[in-house]
């Protein structure tokens, strides 16, 4: 299954190239979230490909509408992570497909066809870019750490939420090396998996933004939690916290002080 997904994947990071330098059709779901004529483009070509060679699997999208799936066996798709970067030319944006059995993770692969970055990874067997195994890195300084975070689309309508961004970056920020902002979940994720971060927190991730990247890391020896400390769950909860593992426990603390 692994290689076949690959290779569709691969096939769609052509059409998601393709929009990466031309003209791009906008509309807006919501004052800051867009999306454009490739995201549907990318996810119909993967929504029938899948559909085909992936039958005992059902299809869970970002531009489709989920309602009356179950999430169990699932293929957990976004054509494109990182939309406002794809269409302002920013080369942080990649394809995401996390595979799921019994709600367990499976198989990921996240495709970023711009920078010809392919992560991938299977339940037990490691993680890879463009073959080559991924380990996180092995700082356990907090101060010395290199963190990722993003911006909710709601920070323009919920004042709690945008509250609660400021408040946490005003925490953290003091503490670690320094804090990015690079507009994608999925390869966050994967920028732990490969030492470039050392962790990654984000409220308000919708499933198809991290399926993926969780798998990516944690083969990679990386944490992933809920901002508790306690198992993330898909589709349930607010926060996101990601790291290395050596720096998670001063992680959590830090943010709920």
């Amino acid at each position: 299954m692994k290689k076949e997904l690959i290779k569709i994947i691969k096939e769609a990071g052509e059409i998601l190239k393709e929009g990466y330098y031309t003209k791009k059709d906008i509309t807006f779901k919501a004052k800051k979230d867009l999306v454009t004529q490739y995201d549907v483009a990318v996810e119909n070509f993967l929504k029938k490909k899948f559909s085909k060679k992936f039958k005992d699997f059902n299809l869970i999208a970002e531009e489709s509408d989920n309602a009356n799936v179950e999430f169990n066996n699932s293929i957990i798709i976004d054509p494109i992570d990182g939309t406002t970067n794809f269409v302002n030319g920013v080369p942080h944006t990649a394809i995401s497909v996390g595979v799921y059995k019994n709600k367990k993770p499976y198989l990921a692969v996240v495709y970023n066809p711009i920078l010809d970055e392919l992560y991938t990874a299977k339940i037990g067997k490691g993680a890879y870019l463009n073959g080559k195994k991924l380990k996180v890195s092995n700082e356990n300084d907090f101060q010395k750490s290199l963190l990722a975070t993003g911006f909710p689309y709601t920070s323009n309508t919920n004042e709690d939420d945008l509250n609660d961004v400021l408040k946490k970056i005003k925490l953290i920020l003091p503490l670690c090396q320094d804090l990015r902002r690079l507009g994608a979940a999925s390869l966050d994720l994967c920028y732990i998996a490969k030492g470039t971060f050392e962790g990654y927190y984000e409220m308000n991730l919708k499933a198809w933004d991290v399926s993926a990247g969780i798998l990516i890391l944690t083969e990679a020896g990386g944490v992933v939690s809920n901002i508790n400390g306690d198992e993330y769950t898909l589709f349930e909860d607010k926060y996101l916290v990601a790291s290395n593992g050596k720096i998670h426990k001063k992680f959590i603390k830090n943010l709920n002080k």
